[in-house]
């Protein structure tokens, strides 16, 4: 018998973590999508709860070119002028 372990075996980056942020209320918030069909109705009611409960300012739209790739370099890119990001797949 062959045993397989599909981790990761690279070494941690060491990275540190964004500072939680204390609220949302008037920042501007990303939402990155895989484009599949089952991210729509999700994120359309996280969008709604952020705006309306929340207080976001703003809320931005980014659909991945390929829902099995990485993220596009144009968007990783535009993460830096958002405050907070949110990631999803959906089949």
């Amino acid at each position: 018998m062959r045993l397989l372990d599909p981790t990761n075996e690279t070494m941690a980056a060491g990275l540190t973590p964004a500072p939680r942020l204390a609220s949302l209320e008037g920042l501007t918030v990303g939402i990155i999508t895989n484009a599949k069909e089952g991210t729509k109705g999700y994120f359309g009611h996280l969008d709604r709860m952020l705006r309306e409960e929340m207080g976001v300012a703003d809320v931005v739209w980014r659909e991945k070119s390929n829902y099995s790739a990485p993220c596009d370099a144009h968007i990783v890119q535009e993460i830096t002028n958002w405050h907070a990001v949110f990631a999803g797949v959906g089949d």
